[in-house]
Parts: C-alpha cells; structure tokens; sequence
C-alpha cells in the first residue's frame, strides 16, 4: 500500500494543481464524456494513456479480455451490461470503442484452457469468445492464433453490442457508432479493427 500512497502524494503535489479546475467543473456539471472504452483489465493497457485523454473524457469499462455479452436482461448480475447502458442510455455517448490488446491472458485461456486457479468465472466468462478461439484454430501459423483470436474477440464484443435494442436504436437515429482497435503492448502501435476485414493501422 506504501507505494499507493506515495503515487497518491505525487497527484496531490504535481498533478491535482495543474488539472484543479477541471475536477471542480467536473464536480459541479457533471460527467459528459463522448466516448466509451471497453478495455481489458490488463494493466499494461491504460486506454487513458493510449488516448491522451484527460478527467472526464472517456467512459471506461475494463473487464478480462474486453468482452461485452449478448443483451440478456434478466435477475443475474451483468456489470458489463449496466456499464453499456448507463453510457448508451444515460451520458449518451457518441461512439464505443472496443479495444484489444496483444499478450492477452483471456484470450490465451481462450486458446489453452485457463489455469486451475481460474476455474471459477474466467472460464466460463471466456467462454462468450468461443467463436474467436474456432477463427483462431483454423489459422495455419501457430504464432499468429494469438492475435488472430485477439482480433475476432474485438469483432465479436460489436456483433453482441448490436443485440442491445437501445445500441441499434441510437446507432440507426445516427447518435451511436461503433469501434473496434487492437493495441500492441511491445509495440505502441494501435491497429482499427473492422466488423469485417482486415485491421488498418491507426497511423
């Protein structure tokens, strides 16, 4: 907790003076970000960082392997969900940003069975991805299953965003798009995953 605390100390000192006002605004007007971000929880993948983003512009969900479920609305918890339709229905974003990422630990649970210590919601959690891991299996380069299962897990978060009624209502009144990226952890790089086809670098 040592190292917390100092991290907190540092914000206070040098971050909390120059970004003071924009909290307070922030505080007092409330939260309108035109973006959300549904990112893995992996740490060495910080959409604010990607995207230079300040306080207040993005609407960030992070969960293993950047997954959104199929829209079943029913007495079961559904964090995931709830986070998609306070941003959808509530701060009314503008675009959703799904967003993957290389060396992916769900997506190689995906592909070789998650570790005994996981058993009892990661495998079943990646299991919304099955698809991905089929795609994947069929790639004749052992090498790129990897990234291959990456990309399609990002495909198949926007297919099962389009099952939620009030996503394909804002996304046909032309309020709504949809995103898929995929960012290199070695690299920097971030690559715009399409719906269909090939992944096109961002720059």
């Amino acid at each position: 907790m040592d190292e917390l605390i100092a991290g907190y100390r540092r914000f206070r000192q040098e971050t909390w003076p120059q970004q003071r006002a924009r909290f307070e605004e922030l505080a007092a007007k409330g939260q309108r970000p035109r973006t959300m971000v549904i990112a893995c929880s992996d740490s060495r993948v910080d959409p604010q960082m990607i995207f230079s983003a300040g306080p207040g512009e993005l609407f960030v969900l992070r969960n293993v392997a950047n997954l959104v479920p199929p829209y079943m609305p029913d007495a079961l918890f559904h964090g995931t969900s709830a986070a998609v339709e306070f941003a959808v229905r509530v701060l009314q974003v503008e675009r959703i940003v799904v967003m993957g990422h290389a060396l992916c630990g769900g997506v190689r649970a995906l592909l070789q069975g998650a570790p005994p210590e996981a058993q009892d919601f990661v495998a079943g959690w990646m299991g919304i991805a099955q698809r991905a891991r089929d795609v994947a299996l069929r790639c004749d380069n052992p090498v790129e299953r990897q990234e291959v299962a990456e990309h399609e897990a990002v495909r198949i978060s926007l297919t099962n965003l389009l099952t939620f009624p009030w996503v394909e209502e804002a996304i046909a009144a032309g309020r709504l798009t949809l995103h898929g990226a995929h960012f290199g952890v070695a690299t920097g790089r971030l690559v715009l995953v399409p719906a269909e086809g090939a992944p096109v670098p961002a720059a």
